[in-house]
């Protein structure tokens, strides 16, 4: 890649590491633009995934006043965030690049859509340590693994029903339980996946940078007319691929 090429990933990691920590839909923005750079949709996919573990990475240093006390909880949630992590990764890996293509515009409209509902309405989990809770959150792994538009929402959405917590100490969990499941996805991707890696390495320390800046914007700034904005964006992009996928 040329080195305009490589500032433009680069960028576009940092906006969609900063919109990934704040409203969980960072590979709304890095997805298409893997695309745009000519990257068949399974290597854009496994390489976003490889990139986007520095987003948590990141987001975990920019929260560390959230996190603070609770090592032994990111520790118990992320296990079941990195089973189905890997359980994901594996159904990616065996599934034919053509119904990876088909799937993705519904993916991703789905998760667009899922900003224009509050993600703190979903209850009866019966508490953090509840199977009902753990199963969730290894549904929402798998999610994460396998593609991941949209999954931090998903994620929010869960431990906002079963912990008794601040929305920005949840959302500082999220993102690093959400990045073990990336994590151990991108573990599997860089080994078995067709990582495009001259396009990860600028994407991954933009979201580096971005995953840092996102905690410092959510402590300040009210997070409604992003997250429908980035809905709105998000329902564009899957429009776009399905044309691109079903015309």
């Amino acid at each position: 890649m040329n080195v305009v090429e490589v500032l433009g990933l680069f960028g576009a990691g940092v906006l969609a590491g900063v919109v990934g920590t704040v409203v969980s839909l960072a590979s709304i923005i890095s997805y298409p633009v893997l695309l745009a750079f000519g990257l068949p949709p399974v290597t854009a996919n496994v390489t976003n995934t490889v990139a986007l573990t520095f987003n948590g990475v990141g987001a975990a240093f920019g929260s560390r006043p959230e996190l603070a006390g609770q090592g032994a909880r990111v520790l118990r949630l992320g296990t079941m965030t990195l089973l189905g992590g890997a359980v994901g990764a594996g159904l990616l890996l065996a599934t034919p690049s053509d119904t990876f293509e088909a799937i993705a515009p519904w993916l991703i409209a789905f998760a667009s859509l899922l900003l224009l509902r509050p993600p703190n309405t979903m209850g009866g989990y019966g508490g953090e340590d509840g199977w009902k809770a753990r199963a969730a959150m290894f549904a929402v792994a798998i999610y994460i693994g396998y593609f991941g538009a949209a999954g931090g929402v998903l994620m929010f959405a869960v431990l906002s029903a079963v912990l008794d917590q601040s929305p920005v100490k949840i959302n500082a969990i999220k993102n690093v339980v959400s990045a073990l499941a990336n994590g151990v996805a991108a573990i599997g991707f860089a080994l078995f996946g067709p990582v495009q890696w001259s396009a990860a390495i600028p994407l991954a320390l933009g979201f580096l940078l971005g995953g840092r800046l996102g905690p410092v914007i959510a402590r300040r700034l009210p997070g409604r007319a992003l997250r429908l904005g980035t809905a709105a964006c998000g329902l564009l992009v899957a429009l776009k691929l399905g044309i691109d996928a079903y015309a």
